[in-house]
């Protein structure tokens, strides 16, 4: 089985890429102009912002950077598409031959390509509409080579671009559009414009067995364009697959072949490269890391600093347990203060950490135990409460209900209080 991806996201620019309409709109139609809607003779300018976007997204996926960047005509008849057809890149693409690491292999990057979107098509029961503020939005398109080979490595490849592009600073709360296109034989079927990576995985794993149903029964599988049911969890026909031919790509005389050379390039951190380095050089859980930085870059500076103040495990178990309260919003200084408190082996209630976050130094002071108190508070329970802990052992109720009893009185990091409460009864037991 072989899987390649074409993934499309919007590029963060307060404008169009060939024009000056503005990409946030909330009624529909209301950021157009001619040349979003393709009116004759109207002429396209690229947004230098879109195109520095591309380049920075295309360099964190270590792509070889093309000297010179120029756009196509792909042609095709679409009611989202005035013009039939669409500007976009191909040979002449932002970059080429990168890759993204995962956990086990390196998936190959094809291209990175700069490209506008079509409007948007609502259908209705007995009718379609369209909405023009989608139209020339930028986008990056992202090709994969076909290296996926399993369910797992889809999934862990998609959450690893999403962070990438995060920490590019792509808005990735906003639609992701992806082309899975999947070959369990000699032909290759696209299942287009599935959002979501549940959905990814859904449309994924029918269609692999789709193909293989027909594989066993020696029929042939068709090249074809599928759309995904989420509903049904399934893929439908949609049309005979286009080739490259059909769709008659010729050079887009309205725009200039552009340099690349002179643009500054950001660095884009890898949270996953991050926290393989962390974990080698501090002894940390690499995949504990990972889980709190991939789409935190708050969280990624705090480790940062704390790093430099104390000891690695405190810096996470205290990052952790921002986390847990639910607000990561904390200042460096702040941080340091908790660290300090930690250090000193004090723990801090919620009451304390939202002191805090709003520098109440008295306030703090009120909400912290020590660990030698917590300590004292798990013996005088284990010493009156014997029945609990002859039942603890096969009885998962038993242990939280203890914990239950020092949360309630001490409302502190659950997780300390499990691990110290399992090391006493332990020993009891």
């Amino acid at each position: 089985m072989k899987i390649g991806l074409e993934v499309h996201v919007a590029l963060p620019t307060e404008t169009k890429l060939f024009c000056s309409c503005s990409t946030n709109a909330d009624e529909p139609n209301t950021s157009i102009c001619p040349v979003c809607l393709g009116f004759p003779g109207s002429k396209p300018m690229l947004n230098d912002a879109a195109l520095k976007s591309a380049l920075t997204v295309a360099k964190a996926l270590h792509c070889k950077i093309n000297d010179n960047t120029y756009f196509l005509r792909k042609v095709y008849f679409y009611p989202d598409l005035p013009k039939s057809y669409q500007i976009t890149q191909l040979d002449g693409a932002i970059g080429h031959g990168g890759y993204v690491d995962i956990s086990k292999k390196r998936i190959r990057i094809r291209r990175v390509q700069l490209e506008e979107d079509p409007a948007k098509i609502i259908r209705e029961d007995e009718y379609s509409l369209l909405d023009f503020n989608r139209s020339g939005i930028p986008l990056n398109e992202i090709v994969t080579e076909p290296d996926i080979e399993t369910e797992e490595e889809l999934r862990e490849f998609v959450n690893e671009l999403r962070s990438i592009l995060y920490y590019a600073g792509v808005d990735i709360n906003k639609e992701m559009k992806t082309d899975l296109n999947i070959s369990l034989g000699e032909e290759r079927v696209e299942i287009k414009n599935v959002t979501g990576i549940k959905n990814l995985v859904d449309a994924e794993r029918f269609e692999v067995k789709r193909q293989g149903e027909l594989i066993s029964r020696n029929q042939k599988i068709p090249k074809e364009t599928r759309a995904y049911n989420s509903e049904t969890l399934s893929t439908i026909s949609s049309r005979e697959k286009e080739s490259d031919e059909e769709y008659g790509f010729i050079y887009e005389p309205d725009l200039a072949s552009y340099p690349t050379g002179d643009i500054v390039i950001p660095e884009v951190v890898i949270a996953s490269d991050v926290a393989r380095q962390l974990s080698s050089k501090y002894g940390l859980n690499e995949a504990t890391v990972k889980e709190l930085v991939m789409f935190d870059r708050h969280a990624l500076g705090l480790v940062q600093y704390g790093l430099k103040r104390s000891n690695a495990n405190r810096v996470i178990n205290a990052i952790e347990l921002l986390k847990r309260h639910g607000n990561i919003t904390i200042s460096d200084e702040s941080f340091g203060k908790m660290l300090s408190y930690l250090d000193k082996g004090l723990l801090l209630n919620e009451d304390a950490i939202k002191s805090l976050q709003e520098n109440r130094q008295v306030e703090i002071e009120k909400n912290t135990v020590s660990t030698k108190e917590i300590d004292k508070a798990i013996l005088g329970i284990v010493a009156q409460r014997q029945d609990l802990v002859r039942e603890y052992k096969t009885n998962s109720k038993a242990f939280n209900f203890i914990v239950g009893m020092l949360l309630k009185k001490y409302k502190v990091n659950p997780k300390y209080i499990s691990e110290r409460l399992a090391e006493v009864l332990k020993d009891k037991a």
